[in-house]
């Protein structure tokens, strides 16, 4: 990976440790419900009732692998790229849009097992939901600020 050698815009810098403090938040709820799955212990809801309908259903897991460990595996990635982007890393912010994009993806597809198939929301994967659309924003404000700086070196 080659470091762009020039120092990144402040906005860009505060873009990527957002994306950095919502990779962790999203990393802590995988491995919660990562720890809990392989445990085989309850997950209780706070807000909704479908905990435990979303998080036994067939949809929980890829063969032996729950999809928590997806998850978490994808947020680090997450937090390592955006911390590589942050020092400049050209690389690790194209890698960082693709993998926050098929998080996002696989996001929508999730939601829409829970809602439209399931029946039921689980207040873990919703917090992911709402993680992996954060860190989509970020990606999007990222790639608006980047346009506009090559615009403005252009110039």
């Amino acid at each position: 990976m080659e470091n762009s050698g020039s120092a990144l815009p402040r906005r860009l810098v505060m873009l990527y440790g957002a994306a950095i403090l919502i990779s962790l938040i999203g990393l802590g709820d995988a491995i919660f419900l990562t720890v809990h799955h392989l445990s085989g212990r309850n997950v209780r809801c706070a807000i909704s009732t479908g905990c435990d309908s979303v998080l036994a259903s067939p949809y929980a897991t890829i063969g032996s692998i729950p999809i928590a460990v997806l998850g978490a595996l994808a947020y680090f990635t997450v937090f390592s790229l955006a911390t590589l982007a942050t020092y400049g890393y050209e690389r690790a912010r194209f890698l960082l849009s693709l993998v926050v994009l098929l998080m996002l993806i696989s996001t929508l597809w999730l939601f829409y097992l829970q809602a439209f198939v399931l029946r039921a929301f689980c207040d873990y994967c919703l917090l992911s939901a709402a993680m992996t659309l954060g860190l989509s924003i970020v990606v999007v404000l990222g790639w608006k600020e980047e346009s506009s700086r090559k615009k403005r070196e252009v110039h």
